[in-house]
């Protein structure tokens, strides 16, 4: 996957898992109702990140990121200190 966006210093650029549009009961939700996810998929890591890198599943903080829609992907820019944990 080619990412067209380069992070700079201690950024990452994450693509965000797609929300569940079900419940596990089996009711479909509406869009309004849906969570927006808080974990994401590192694709693309700045030159001043340490501890993260490419292919990491991340949780990072839920108003900290910036969005931004290149073609029909959306990609989140966060700064490494904004990222709360990795997930396995």
């Amino acid at each position: 996957m080619s990412v067209p966006i380069t992070p700079l210093a201690d950024y990452v650029v994450a693509v965000a898992e797609v929300a569940a549009s079900k419940t596990m009961s089996g009711l479909y939700l509406p869009e309004a109702a849906k969570e927006k996810p808080k974990i994401a998929k590192i694709v693309a890591v700045g030159k001043a990140v340490q501890e993260l890198k490419l292919n990491d599943r991340i949780i990072y903080k839920t108003y900290s990121p910036t969005e931004v829609k290149v073609g029909s992907v959306e990609y989140i820019l966060v700064k490494e200190e904004d990222v709360l944990a990795t997930v396995k």
